[in-house]
């Protein structure tokens, strides 16, 4: 994982995929939500859980959900093999083994070689199928495991009600910049900031989409009223919140803006990483309360209070 680091300290807008088959179709996740890849084991099923969860297992003391990802994707009902393997993720401070047939490897890309999938294969507004990307010469499908998870268990992902717990708001002006490419997540945050007093909120598709709207105001004289506080994701094609964030804090008029990093990668290896690129604050994604109170701190410390 070593090169891995020094990728994402550096914010050269690099991503490694870790490939995997299911029925012979390749998918992909970032490696840097992997914990390890281990041979499928015996699971213990739980009642009146969802369908595609097949229980729960404990290796090495830690109890964790085992999704079976063929039965989520296909809704086809296979037989568990032998020569399955575990893939054990660990995002959003949750440990989950996600069962596939085979692990292919790792191949090593830039964000800007990953596209959005239309809405003619998301099936809506916005699909599980977060970016399609070409390694080694074959299409994969990186899989959004974030949306996964929150279907099958919508408790862990954002909830609007923890702005309520916050106590009576005053509405505010500022203008808040949001960098975040899943449609759902996008909306899920802005109901909470609109909730909290946070009405002007301009939204971005990816951190390239961020930069580009900053460097065509950074001259102007209302900047600091039109990029009070920026809020980023770090998996976004074309440009991830990692190149994002150090792009804004190596310019000598950007670098005021206070940026938080909103994402499921949270951890601490990552928050040292983030603090190496000049984020203000880091947080893991459900917390949308902590992410308000951080919000009012920073702009308050940087006197638009």
């Amino acid at each position: 994982m070593a090169d891995t680091e020094i990728l994402l300290e550096s914010g050269t807008n690099e991503i490694e995929i870790m490939q995997f088959t299911i029925f012979g179709e390749l998918y992909g996740i970032n490696v840097a939500k992997v914990r390890e890849i281990m041979m499928a084991d015996k699971v213990k099923p739980i009642p009146h859980s969802h369908e595609a969860v097949e229980g729960i297992f404990k290796p090495r003391e830690i109890l964790m959900t085992v999704i079976n990802l063929p039965k989520y994707l296909t809704g086809v009902v296979a037989d568990t093999k032998d020569r399955d393997l575990f893939i054990i993720t660990n995002f959003n401070k949750m440990d989950i083994a996600f069962r596939v047939h085979t692990v292919v490897g790792i191949s090593r890309i830039s964000w800007e070689d990953i596209q959005k999938p239309d809405k003619t294969i998301t099936s809506g507004d916005d699909g599980v199928a977060t970016g399609i990307a070409q390694c080694n010469g074959n299409l994969v499908t990186i899989l959004d495991f974030e949306k996964i998870v929150a279907e099958i268990a919508p408790e862990t992902s954002i909830q609007v009600e923890e702005i309520d717990r916050l106590g009576d708001r005053i509405a505010r002006e500022h203008s808040i910049l949001l960098a975040e490419d899943s449609l759902l997540l996008t909306k899920m945050i802005k109901d909470s900031l609109i909730r909290a007093g946070y009405a002007n909120i301009k939204n971005f598709n990816n951190g390239k989409e961020a930069w580009e709207y900053l460097l065509s105001v950074k001259d102007e004289p209302d900047f600091d009223d039109r990029a009070a506080l920026l809020i980023t994701d770090i998996e976004m094609p074309e440009m991830d919140g990692h190149r994002l964030t150090k792009l804004v804090k190596d310019d000598p008029i950007m670098k005021r803006i206070p940026i938080i990093i909103f994402s499921s990668l949270i951890n601490a290896e990552m928050r040292i990483k983030g603090k190496q690129l000049g984020a203000d604050e880091q947080l893991s994604k459900p917390e949308i309360g902590r992410l308000v109170q951080v919000m009012d701190k920073l702009l308050e410390e940087r006197g638009m209070m």
